[in-house]
Parts: C-alpha cells; sequence; structure tokens
C-alpha cells in the first residue's frame, strides 16, 4: 500500500538544500509537487533535481539577519507567498571540547542554532500574513538526547533547537506549525569522512537496529509529512527518525559475559 503525499504548488524553501540531507528533503519536496527553493552560501554546479523537476538557488549565508532578509524579500517577489521552511543547514566537525577555541564553538552554535531562529523569525513574519499560515520543520539531531562527545557545542545547539520548536509552536500557532526532527546516523556523500569505507560503513549500520544508516530521502520524507495536511494537528513535536536508536552498550557487553561463560541465557 502507497500513500503518496502531495504538496502541489506549495513555496518550500530549504535550507543547506544542496547536498547530504538537505539535497535529500529538497528531492522529496520536489516529487511531492511543490516549488523548492535551495540555499547555501556556494551555488552548486547545478540544481537539484528529482525526476523532471528542478529546485532554484538562491545564495545566502544564514548565519547573516542581512543576508536573510534579503532571501526572504526575494522569494516574496519570485512567488508571492512562502508555504514551508526546513531549516536543515548545520553540522559541525568533531573536536574536543576542552581544546577547541571558544570562536569554534561560538561558530557552531550560531550555524545550528541562532541560524535556524533567524530564518524561523522571517518565515514567520510572512506566514502570518497569509490565510493559510504555513508550516517550518527544523532538522535536529538524536544528539540533542543524548551525550555527544567530539561534538560537544554541536549537541548542547540541537538540545536548544528542539526546545525552540516547542516555545515557537507555542507563540506562533494558530497560523504556523513548527516542528522538528531528530536525525540519527545518515548515509551521504560524506559518510565514509566519519565512517572510513565501505565495510566501516556497513559495521556503523550494523549497530542500528533496523541494521543500517537511513538514506537522505527517507528524511525527506518525514520532513514532507509535517510539512502536510496530514500533519495538520501535529506542532511543537520532536518525531525521532533514528532506525531504532543504538543497541546500549551493556548489552553487548553482557552477551560477550555469557558467551564466554558458555552459560544459558
Amino acid at each position: 500500500m502507497t500513500l503518496e503525499l502531495r504538496l502541489d504548488g506549495a513555496v518550500v524553501l530549504v535550507t543547506g538544500g544542496v547536498r547530504g540531507v538537505g539535497a535529500g528533503v529538497t528531492r522529496t519536496f520536489l516529487r511531492a509537487g511543490a516549488q523548492v527553493i535551495t540555499c547555501a552560501r556556494t551555488e552548486p554546479e547545478r540544481p537539484v533535481r528529482a525526476e523532471d523537476a528542478a529546485s532554484t538557488f538562491i545564495s545566502c549565508d544564514v548565519r547573516d539577519p542581512k543576508e536573510v532578509d534579503a532571501l526572504f524579500e526575494e522569494i516574496l517577489r519570485r512567488h508571492g507567498r512562502l508555504d514551508v521552511v526546513v531549516n536543515n543547514a548545520g553540522g559541525a566537525p568533531f573536536a574536543d571540547a576542552a581544546t577547541a577555541s571558544p570562536r569554534f564553538h561560538e561558530k557552531v552554535i550560531a550555524l545550528n542554532l541562532l541560524a535556524p531562529l533567524t530564518v524561523a523569525r522571517a518565515a514567520n513574519a510572512i506566514m502570518q500574513r497569509q490565510e493559510t499560515g504555513g508550516a517550518i520543520v527544523n532538522i535536529s539531531s538524536v544528539s540533542a538526547t543524548r551525550p555527544s562527545p567530539g561534538t560537544a557545542s554541536y549537541g548542547a545547539a540541537k538540545a536548544g533547537l528542539d526546545n525552540l520548536t516547542s516555545t515557537l509552536a507555542v507563540e506562533w500557532a494558530p497560523k504556523v506549525r513548527v516542528n522538528a526532527l531528530d536525525v540519527g546516523m545518515v548515509r551521504t556523500e560524506h559518510t565514509h569522512l566519519h565512517y572510513g569505507d565501505a565495510d566501516g560503513i556497513a559495521a556503523v549500520g550494523a549497530t542500528v537496529p533496523l541494521g543500517r544508516l537511513a538514506e537522505p530521502d527517507e528524511i525527506g520524507a518525514c520532513a514532507v509529512f509535517l510539512a502536510s495536511p496530514l500533519a495538520s494537528y501535529v506542532s511543537g513535536s520532536c518525531l525521532t527518525v533514528h532506525g531504532g536508536g543504538e543497541v546500549p552498550a551493556f548489552l553487548a557487553a553482557s552477551n560477550s559475559l555469557v558467551k564466554e561463560r558458555k552459560e544459558p541465557v
């Protein structure tokens, strides 16, 4: 049984929507019939496409409020409205919290928490004036809800983003719905930088109960759902998209001990 979500004619902005998870989100909205605008600091070599549909691109550093204002002015000039915003731009390299510079932490928090707030505020200003309102989907992370060693400021920023999601959902209701996706490990063009070769990626995927990493378009499908009329009564929610999470380390240790002792389970 297939349930196809359609957002024909909807105007959608996906920040950082030209690669990785963002490209998957862009493709999924295109397949749903939306007009998708992507933004990033650097224009890609070619637009993101899905079948016969293609996204359009506007250059913007979402950390700069002036550039964000210019972005939304251009979207209104071209389309006259804005129905959905997906706050996807984010990320952080691995760095030890004790040795990374204060400037490093500031930049990570600016990209992963302050920038989504800046974008959401600009979107809300437009959506509140529209009869049909709008929807904002924040791409967060499972790092928001568990320890995030090696990416401490990123995890803290995503925890802030989850809280921001629930707060804005209250402040901006009933016109604007605000939700988030707490995303686990996703297979992208940069996965090898974190997990190594194909064997390493497969080994990491095997730690997930569903046995693999997510595909970017699967994250996009969840974003389309939250933006669609099927989620018309969903706001202030953080939907966990992590394939079942992580098997607790103590279980693996316990099973090893049982096997070594040859005791019945």
